[in-house]
């Protein structure tokens, strides 16, 4: 089952060891062009063709098939080519860590509504849906949006002009530092950091999101068996 292999992946990626690798490291934070951003290898890769590559494999593969337009890229922006190559693997797994968590959840909406009901693609994504479910003769575009202290967030992206059909759907949710996602406790060893507290009372506590041992914070399927229910009961 997709989910159950992708859930296996994600739970193998080391997020403390790439935060220490990249975290520190902001050469490339001009706009990409869309020709040099990292969408559409992700949804080809991890959602469309199923294959779950570590990041630093993924990387690889992107380079390789962008290396022209990377390189024209580079040349364009007068950075040289140590800075450039240092800071863009930094830059692309920001955009990979998130469109991953992303990508689980649209995993986690296919096992609620069923197989072949979620569509996920670059395009969508400039149109303003992280994915789309189609289901009961529903359209329910999903948005995802995390808001954190960390600056690891993808922005909000302004609405495609003319609009897809069918219901938009947002899901927000706020998460904490990671150090504090890592060791919730105070130095005294009882009390909760404020940010980790507001998270396990809103989000853990109620089973919307769950946190596994590496830190990802990933959606249960909670939320899309609610909104299952809902169309269910209208048929």
């Amino acid at each position: 089952m997709p989910l159950t292999q992708f859930e296996t992946f994600l739970s193998t990626v080391d997020l403390a060891a790439y935060r220490t690798r990249y975290l520190p490291i902001k050469i490339v934070e001009m706009d990409l062009p869309p020709q040099v951003q990292a969408l559409d290898q992700l949804y080809g890769v991890y959602w469309t063709r199923r294959e779950f590559p570590s990041y630093d494999d993924f990387y690889e593969g992107y380079k390789q098939a962008k290396q022209q337009v990377i390189e024209e890229f580079r040349i364009k922006t007068t950075l040289c080519a140590d800075c450039f190559y240092r800071g863009l693997p930094a830059r692309i797994y920001r955009t990979w860590a998130s469109i991953i968590t992303q990508i689980h959840a649209g995993y986690v909406a296919e096992s609620v509504f069923g197989e072949g009901t979620v569509t996920m693609s670059e395009e969508l994504d400039h149109q303003g849906a992280d994915f789309q479910v189609t289901y009961g003769n529903r359209t329910l575009n999903y948005q995802v949006k995390k808001t954190s202290f960390s600056r690891e967030v993808r922005q909000d992206r302004p609405r495609a002009r003319q609009p897809l059909p069918g219901e938009f759907i947002e899901i927000s949710y706020k998460v904490p530092i990671y150090d504090h996602i890592r060791q919730p406790y105070q130095l005294n060893g009882r009390e909760f950091y404020s940010d980790y507290r507001q998270f396990k009372e809103t989000y853990l506590d109620t089973g919307m999101l769950k946190v596994w041992p590496n830190g990802f914070v990933v959606f249960t399927p909670l939320v899309f068996v609610q909104k299952k229910g809902e169309i269910d009961n209208t048929l």
